[in-house]
């Protein structure tokens, strides 16, 4: 039998061992008697605004189409989850042709949340595939009072405008689109279309 004083040598120098390779396991910044670095936390998305201003300054095609893109999503949600699985239901009506069901669940939508622009660009949309053509331009106009960088909404009045031959206020439209989306290729298409017969042809 391994006598007391032995035994308790051993048990002591096992522990020793063991908080050695505890230590030696440990990170340099704990030995060292210094915090470990904190994590640092996810930067934060872009707001609306930036994403508006990098649209205005940005200069490539591709990157703009991006950044168009990201402010289309952002102003896609209402924030009401009802409303927007009303939207939702209006979308697939249109794309089964059933504008008549789309016009009635945006009317609910604008109903819903007035303060919407979004909600407004779709219903006149809606009203604009039913040849209503003045509610489609009252419905736009309303979404750019909410939203006047809405460069969609703009685009699409200055679509209605030409088609009613008024050409002036679709050249004014068109223009607005394009100083908040310079690099909107079929504004620009519409803007080299209209200015001749608008201002006049340079001499």
């Amino acid at each position: 039998m391994m006598p007391t004083r032995l035994l308790a040598a051993l048990v002591c120098f096992t522990s020793l061992a063991v908080l050695a390779s505890a230590a030696d396991a440990a990170p340099d910044a704990a030995r060292s008697g210094r915090a470990a670095p904190e994590a640092k936390p996810a930067p934060k998305p872009p707001s609306l605004d930036d994403l508006f201003a990098r649209l205005r300054a940005s200069e490539d095609p591709v990157e703009a189409k991006g950044i168009a893109r990201l402010i289309e999503r952002r102003m896609a949600g209402s924030g009401s989850p009802t409303v927007d699985l009303l939207t939702d239901r209006a979308r697939q009506a249109v794309s089964s042709h059933d504008f008549a069901l789309a016009a009635e669940l945006m009317d609910r939508v604008t109903v819903l949340e007035p303060n919407w622009s979004e909600g407004w660009n779709r219903r006149a949309t809606v009203f604009w595939l039913l040849t209503d053509r003045d509610d489609a331009i009252a419905d736009l106009q309303r979404a750019l009072v909410l939203e006047p960088r809405h460069f969609e909404a703009w685009a699409a009045l200055g679509r209605i405008y030409e088609s009613a031959d008024d050409k002036t206020r679709a050249l004014a439209a068109f223009r607005r689109a394009r100083t908040l989306y310079p690099q909107m290729e079929k504004v620009k298409e519409a803007i080299d279309r209209l200015t001749p017969e608008v201002d006049g042809r340079d001499l």
